[in-house]
């Protein structure tokens, strides 16, 4: 992902938090804001309790992806956030996928 689409601070993640709104899904929570930008930017929280490192990056890596296939049908302007839960772990690419489109259908943050 490039650099300027990435959330990359402490404080970004944590106005986030205190002033975003949230949509569920059993394998991640969608956290998004109005960012005042032209584009997107988007960040991944996986916890160390969802496994060891090779866990983390791979559902890093799935989600990434994810995001990446979904970014040009999204509206622009948002942060969002995307937090891994535990079922997570051991799916394939199209669960994840769906999940991701379930959560921005939800947050009406597709075109």
């Amino acid at each position: 992902m490039q650099r300027h689409l990435r959330l990359r601070h402490r404080n970004d993640f944590a106005l986030l938090r205190a002033e975003g709104r949230t949509c569920l899904h059993r394998l991640c929570v969608l956290s998004y804001r109005p960012n005042g930008l032209a584009h997107n930017r988007y960040g991944l929280i996986v916890a160390r309790r969802l496994g060891k490192a090779v866990v983390r990056n791979r559902i890093r890596r799935l989600l990434r992806e994810a995001i990446r296939q979904h970014h040009p049908s999204l509206n622009s302007g948002f942060d969002m956030v995307f937090i891994a839960r535990h079922p997570i772990v051991g799916k394939s690419f199209s669960e994840v996928d769906e999940a991701v489109a379930d959560t921005l259908r939800c947050a009406q943050l597709l075109k």
